[in-house]
């Protein structure tokens, strides 16, 4: 018997209908109704692209397309996302009842995932400018390494990207070869500010590449009771930060 996954939530997405749910590799799709009861899941075949589809309706199950994001405005549906070391990032324009959810790891990321995401919302009618987004559990920069490759390729891209990485000494001397921690989550909030993102969340978590997340979505549910705390990220989310306690807890 499996016991019923553990659900982060956080207050700035500011509707009952999400959640970031715990699981096991081998735990099969997640139950939709976790998060909003009478709903359908959506998801796509995930291919570290950098590719969004709007939804209307769920896919069949036989005929997935490949994409690493998804918009609607279509209540009743529920968007997932499946991480593992990649980072979830669920996003609401809570007034105009436009939801997204995005896999972003750094090659998704790198290829504008997260700016395919909100103009694929900005296309279903939410305002750019009013769209919140929240980062679910994801690797951290004490448990990324990467090789002086992949940081070219990302100082390729954009300079200022340097501030990302730091030297792994600890395991300059295994090999001789000269590595570096990235800092996914940093990176991941750069982009959703140059997408016009104001409001950015961080769930704050951490974990070891064998667990798996289910990242989930429904729009038009509105929240009420609920005392939350966000992550400051800085003076952009100063709105998530006044938002008080969560009711979930990460172990």
């Amino acid at each position: 018997m499996t016991d019923r996954p553990e659900i982060l939530h956080n207050g700035l997405l500011g509707w009952r209908w999400h959640g970031f749910l715990t699981a096991t590799g081998d735990a099969g799709p997640p139950d939709p109704t976790l998060v909003a009861p009478r709903s359908q899941l959506c998801m796509v075949r995930q291919v570290h692209s950098a590719h969004a589809v709007i939804v209307e309706t769920p896919f069949a199950a036989d005929a997935l397309p490949e994409a690493d994001a998804m918009a609607t405005a279509t209540r009743g549906i529920v968007l997932g996302i499946v991480t593992a070391d990649c980072a979830p990032v669920l996003l609401c324009d809570r007034d105009r009842h436009v939801v997204g959810a995005a896999h972003a790891g750094w090659r998704g990321a790198l290829g504008g995932v997260l700016e395919a995401t909100v103009d694929a919302m900005v296309a279903l009618g939410a305002e750019r400018g009013a769209i919140r987004a929240v980062i679910g559990p994801t690797i951290r920069q004490a448990n990324y390494q990467v090789d002086a490759g992949f940081r070219d390729t990302m100082l390729a891209a954009d300079r200022s990207n340097d501030s990302l990485f730091v030297e792994d000494d600890d395991l300059l001397s295994y090999d001789g070869v000269r590595r570096y921690r990235f800092d996914l989550p940093t990176y991941v909030v750069r982009r959703l500010f140059s997408a016009g993102i104001k409001a950015v969340a961080d769930i704050g978590c951490g974990f070891g590449l064998f667990a798996l997340y289910f990242a989930k979505l429904r729009p038009g549910v509105t929240i009420e009771g609920f005392d939350y705390n966000a992550r400051r990220i800085d003076d952009a989310n100063e709105a998530a930060r006044t938002l008080g306690r969560t009711n979930a807890r990460f172990r």
